[in-house]
């Protein structure tokens, strides 16, 4: 129990840190350059990871199916995924982007089923549902509109990355989780390179601010995040981590609130509250507390009714007593 709970907190490093990038993108990085944005995003973290001394990251050259499998996933998670998530976040207030995104765990449940095999616990959907409930809570009371294509962009790069997630802990069992992260990462940054010269023609010079807020969603928001997430998978269902990405949505609404001066209203307070509780809902130690309580004579397997109670009414004590 204790070890799923350090895996837990792993787990919640990623979707705090990325429910953080919505306000840095909106705030310190450029909204004409969404391609090469993506591409300094993805491609230094996973170099940097690369360049890690082997010993550290059992690195080596992918082999076999892995070559094509780290270029899918790379696309999946990394490639496309973040050009939709930085149009995502130009076009729609950090909090609104967040909460789109946090569909991601129902998705990742149901694709988890037939491709992991990991049926969905009762309380885990329940806690998918509070979770949900409480995500819709804030975006109904939020002020600011929703861009259509805004939306668009943030629900495929949500499902993009739920059916990455899934692949990869399907397909990454085998392989060192550094260099298995690092991979996908080169892969999804190299793949957006073509695209970005086309588009938008050379990198352009950017300010000392934009650095800054690029060098912060390379290291923290993508290196350390989805070393993080990965090595969760590894240890826990799909479904209690895909649960932990609802704290993005909490981040994203705090953050915006807190730095970027978004309204805040009681109401996308109690929707915070459902989110939290759906969260606790779904993870394994309270699945299993949850197995342990009564419900209730005959019902439960330990009925709290004292025996005695129950003997002196069953129809055996009954004609026992009535012979007496």
């Amino acid at each position: 129990m204790e070890s799923n709970w350090r895996w837990l907190l792993v787990a919640a490093i990623a979707p705090i840190a990325w429910g953080s990038t919505y306000v840095v993108t909106a705030q310190l990085l450029p909204a004409d350059s969404p391609l090469w944005g993506s591409v300094l995003r993805a491609l230094p973290a996973g170099l940097l990871l690369l360049a890690l001394p082997a010993r550290e990251t059992g690195r080596r050259l992918p082999r076999g199916a892995w070559w094509w499998r780290s270029a899918v996933l790379g696309v999946l998670n990394v490639g496309a995924f973040f050009i939709l998530i930085y149009l995502a976040a130009q076009l729609l207030p950090s909090s609104l982007a967040a909460m789109l995104m946090a569909t991601s765990p129902a998705v990742m449940m149901l694709l988890a089923w037939p491709l992991l095999r990991e049926r969905p616990h009762v309380l885990s959907l329940i806690g998918a549902v509070l979770g949900f409930s409480g995500v819709a809570l804030m975006l109904a009371t939020g002020t600011a509109e929703a861009n259509p294509g805004g939306v668009v962009a943030s629900l495929a790069a949500m499902t993009m990355s739920a059916l990455g997630f899934v692949l990869t802990k399907r397909w990454g069992g085998g392989v060192p989780l550094l260099s298995l992260t690092a991979w996908q990462l080169t892969a999804g940054g190299l793949a957006i390179v073509p695209a970005a010269l086309l588009v938008e023609g050379l990198p352009p010079a950017f300010t000392g601010t934009e650095l800054l807020g690029f060098g912060y969603v390379t290291l923290v928001a993508t290196a350390v995040a989805y070393v993080a997430w990965f090595s969760a998978l590894r240890h826990l269902s799909a479904g209690a981590v895909g649960l932990m990405g609802l704290l993005n949505p909490v981040t994203g609404v705090a953050l915006g609130a807190l730095i970027a001066g978004e309204a805040f209203t009681a109401l996308q307070l109690v929707g915070m509250g459902l989110v939290l509780l759906g969260i606790m809902l779904g993870q394994p130690a309270v699945r299993r507390a949850a197995s342990h309580i009564s419900i209730g004579w005959p019902f439960a397997r330990h009925s709290r009714i004292p025996p005695s109670t129950v003997e002196a009414t069953s129809p055996v004590a009954a004609r026992s007593s009535a012979a007496a």
